[in-house]
């Protein structure tokens, strides 16, 4: 009854795949690993529950469509040009030699060249997939060696698809020279119109489109799908594997701003369907062959785990990096890629390698992901054990590193601050408006260029290098600050202060209740906590706008809650001080401080630090009154604007102005004043147009100094209309703007 119905065998799958996964999980395996083994489990060398390969197969060409869709969705050649000539170098240097050293390996085996060149190939490709996901659980992807690794992956992936391309010029099998070249010339011109075709969609059609499907994110994640499958089965039709096709199906995308809501969203469905390539190549391995592969296989294995990170090494060591970070940079490619994999069952259905050899290939993949696996998760302890030995791979002056350092003499720093991301850099610009000397330590060197311009000592590495500290004036520094949430680095720095027998202060961030409990267990005199502190300003800037701000109103006017910043010229002065009313046309509505809330407040209130101001206004005014009010130098020291008053004048039957326009009135030319708000009955205008004509009984909120605003009250009950270009009081008129 099994043997046959697809939905038994996949329900069995499924459920060997979930017990398989939950062991690796115990034995922290990446999942590809144990996908591999359910699939040994599942096929005729054990349970034999694998018969209806063709449809296993098909949701596995599916999934390596979509895992290149993602790669090719995520390609970020801005990442290639940060990292500059190490990511090209590496990658490409990393892959000549390893396909160098390992053909010369697989011959000496006795393996044909065409099988050795398979060999060697697929020794040279990293599983960028792994790497991201390993790198991402010891939230190292943001360090150094995260973003060399990164950059020189992404250079074997594209070096991957242009092997990919390569195996499609012997799809048609053995021909004469001639017929060979004609053959490689028809499939790069259709190669070349094919890629051609989508950079046109690119530009002009794609972007128009997935604005429009954005609307639906069902719609979106349909036409991705769609999409991929759709390149892939042209791209397969003119004479190019499937996997080609997705890939620049990922790339046309790339370039859109919803690519990574489209790579969130097909991730899991990317993961799912992957699961049943990996079954099905483990299902579909010999294991008679396998046996007599076990011996190259070992072989094999130890020159991916130890020769391709010393290839690495020695690169990245000529260039001029620290042997630390060439080490944990070269331990990613310590194992071969799904690529490989993908490489060999290719040339497999083309009849260019044996099933011994895919045999052998997969085998040494199992090995090496699974070891190198443990090599990266305990990457401290191995460089601690192999750091001596690792210096012959560093140059004296490892220039590459200290190029962007620049540390300038200081008596004595106030703090050496460690990160200059988001909550770093605003630690940073915040510790300079407090005249503090800091030295900033970070691995971005665009970050570094722009905080070393503004003059601060800068210093280019990873903090949780322990030679990193030898160059840090610790002996002449109060406090060390680190904005890094990581628990296990800042735990590390922590342990290298000791050993440097450092006696100021340490401040660590937490990202983490578990992280706080650890820094505070370990003596730590200030923890920053970003998420609660900043979720605890959020409810109280929540609660303080729900005390203060009605809940309705009936006239188009907008409110805004502003922190007065600790940098604000405008700290300590009176309300009637402010130029809101002249630089933008706001009121402030009430003023919250400590919980306290002051309504309406006198214009000798003063106002400070952490004092939260409610404005009313239009939109666009309270944007411009933010600006002013956390602007650090904008009219420091002036009073220009004590004069200014704002209050409501009632209008009467008899006078003059009833009955015209805002415009027809000129309030400024003629009475040096300016209409900033209309009460009529239960309505309120602000910021009424030059066409709104005045009725009696309106009640005007106007703008100006004490003398005109005193001298209109008369105008407003009735009076005579003085000339234009004279104030109320025959006085100059308030200046326009």
């Amino acid at each position: 009854m099994l043997q046959g119905n697809v939905f038994y065998e996949v329900a069995l799958i499924l459920g060997l795949a979930t017990l398989f996964g939950v062991i690796g999980q115990r034995l922290r395996q990446p999942l590809i690993i144990m996908f591999l083994a359910a699939g040994i489990a599942a096929g005729p060398s054990m349970l034999g529950i694998i018969s209806s390969h063709g449809q296993i197969e098909l949701l596995a060409h599916i999934g390596i469509s979509l895992l290149l869709f993602i790669v090719g969705l995520k390609l970020d050649l801005g990442l290639i040009r940060t990292m500059g000539p190490v990511a090209v170098a590496t990658g490409l240097g990393q892959i000549v030699f390893t396909s160098v050293f390992g053909l010369v390996i697989a011959l000496a085996l006795g393996y044909s060249f065409v099988s050795s060149v398979y060999i060697a190939v697929t020794l040279t490709f990293s599983s960028t997939i792994i790497i991201v996901k390993l790198l991402s659980d010891k939230r190292e992807i943001d360090s150094l060696h995260g973003q060399i690794a990164l950059g020189f992956l992404i250079v074997q992936d594209i070096a991957a698809i242009l092997a990919l391309v390569g195996l499609t010029f012997f799809r048609s099998g053995p021909e004469g020279e001639q017929a060979m070249a004609f053959t490689i010339l028809w499939i790069a011109l259709k190669g070349l119109g094919f890629v051609g075709v989508v950079g046109l969609l690119m530009r002009f059609v794609l972007p128009w489109l997935t604005q429009r499907l954005a609307y639906s994110q069902e719609m979106l994640t349909l036409f991705s799908i769609s999409w991929t499958v759709i390149l892939s089965m042209i791209s397969d039709y003119l004479g190019f594997s499937k996997e080609v096709g997705a890939f620049l199906a990922g790339v046309s995308l790339a370039s859109t701003e919803y690519r990574d809501a489209i790579g969130g969203r097909l991730t899991s469905l990317r993961d799912f369907l992957l699961l049943f390539f990996f079954i099905d190549l483990g299902a579909r391995l010999d294991w008679s062959a396998v046996g007599s592969q076990i011996g190259p296989a070992i072989l094999l294995s130890f020159f991916v785990l130890v020769g391709n990170p010393l290839i690495v090494l020695a690169i990245m060591g000529f260039m001029g990096y620290r042997r630390r970070t060439s080490f944990l940079a070269g331990l990613t490619v310590a194992q071969i890629s799904e690529f490989s994999l993908i490489v060999a069952a290719l040339g497999l259905s083309l009849g260019h390698i044996t099933t011994p050899v895919v045999g052998l290939i997969t085998l040494v993949g199992v090995v090496t992901i699974l070891v190198s696996t443990y090599m990266i998760l305990y990457s401290g302890p191995l460089y601690q054990l192999l750091s001596n030995p690792l210096k012959i791979f560093e140059k004296k002056n490892p220039q590459r590193e200290a190029a962007e350092s620049y540390l300038y003499d200081a008596a004595e720093t106030d703090a050496i601050l460690v990160g200059l991301g988001a909550y770093g850099g605003a630690l940073a610009e915040h510790l300079l408006r407090r005249r503090k000397r800091i030295i900033a330590v970070d691995f971005d060197p665009t970050v570094l260029k722009k905080w070393r311009e503004r003059g601060v000592s800068v210093l280019y590495g990873d903090m949780g290098d322990p030679e990193i500290h030898e160059k840090l004036p610790l002996d002449k520094t109060r406090w060390i600050v680190s904005t890094v949430r990581i628990r296990e680095l800042n735990l590390a720095l922590l342990q290298m202060l000791k050993n440097r027998n450092y006696r100021g202060n340490v401040a660590l961030t937490a990202a983490a209740p578990q992280d706080a409990e650890a820094y505070e267990k370990a003596g730590i005199q200030v923890i920053f906590r970003p998420y609660l502190d900043v979720g605890e300003q959020a409810a109280d800037a929540l609660t303080h706008a729900m005390d203060v701000l009605p809940g309705m109103a009936d006239w188009k006017i907008q409110y805004r809650e502003v922190r007065l910043p600790a940098g604000s010229v405008y700290s300590g002065q009176r309300v009637k001080a402010l130029p809101l009313r002249s630089q933008s046309g706001v009121s402030i509505l009430a003023i919250t401080r400590a919980g306290r809330h002051y309504f309406d407040p006198e214009p000798n209130f003063r106002i400070y630090p952490g004092d939260r101001l409610i404005l009313t206004g239009a939109l666009d005014d309270l944007r411009q009154a933010e600006k002013v009010l956390q602007h650090v130098a904008f009219l420091a020291g002036s009073d220009t604007a004590d004069g200014i008053r704002i209050e409501e004048v009632k209008l009467g039957p008899s006078s003059v102005v009833v009955g015209r326009t805002l415009g027809e009135t000129a309030f400024r030319q003629r009475y040096g004043i300016s209409v900033i708000g209309i009460v009529r009955r239960e309505k309120r205008m602000n910021a009424p147009g030059p066409d709104e004509r005045l009725c009696a009984g309106d009640g005007l909120i106007i703008l100006g100094d004490a003398g005109s605003i005193e001298a209109f009250r008369s105008q407003a009950e009735g009076g005579e209309d003085p000339e234009p270009g004279q104030g109320a009081l025959g006085q100059t008129p308030m200046p326009s703007g």
